[in-house]
């Protein structure tokens, strides 16, 4: 069985930048072995958490919608791939909404002391950060590691690689800039080569 990513796409335009990045991503951990499953996070139909701290007590939330079925998939996934743009210097809306009810994993790990992700998936579960800012100036893309670590924290999915593009008010379009796309390919590619071992592999015959 291949290792499983998912792949969380932020942005609410499926042919954008944002969109473009992710699919490079997914192709190059596709290349490498693994499965992956991409979540269009602004097609969910979901509820910004209320505080209800149901899940103090539960592994999952009192609120059913479309999170609830994705909490076992968050627990069993073997990687992670984020892909947002920047919006008021932040992680927009409805994906921030959505990390925000992981809350049933942050009370199992820090109320409870009973972690959702069992160790061995711990010891092997990164994430890939993918994001773009259409601004050039030096805090932009503060917010949204904050915020993507402080989930990646929750959910036992460590911070592990990165791809912040700046300036897309003057790039405008990513397919213009092929070095770029390659990055994002070869992104991917680690992070499921890290769980396949084919990264590995194609290190020690360079």
């Amino acid at each position: 069985m291949n290792p499983r990513i998912v792949a969380l796409l932020g942005s609410p335009l499926a042919e954008g930048n944002t969109a473009k990045l992710l699919k490079k991503s997914i192709a190059g951990a596709e290349a490498a072995g693994c499965d992956v499953q991409m979540i269009h996070v602004t097609e969910l139909e979901l509820s910004a958490c209320r505080e209800h701290y149901f899940c103090k007590n539960n592994t999952t939330c009192l609120m059913e919608d479309d999170v609830s079925p994705l909490y076992p998939v968050f627990r069993d996934l073997d990687s992670l791939i984020i892909a947002t743009p920047v919006m008021t210097m932040g992680i927009p809306g409805h994906l921030k909404s959505f990390m925000d009810r992981f809350q049933v994993f942050f009370c199992a790990k820090y109320v409870r002391n009973d972690r959702l992700v069992v160790k061995e998936k711990r010891m092997i579960r990164r994430t890939l950060l993918l994001s773009i800012s259409g601004m050039n100036v030096p805090e932009n893309f503060d917010g949204v590691v904050l915020s993507t670590k402080s989930f990646c924290d929750v959910i036992d999915c460590r911070y592990d690689d990165e791809l912040l593009i700046r300036d897309m008010d003057n790039k405008k379009d990513l397919d213009l800039f092929p070095d770029l796309m390659e990055s994002a390919y070869q992104k991917g590619f680690r992070l499921g080569g890290l769980l396949t071992g084919k990264y590995e592999q194609l290190k020690s015959a360079e």
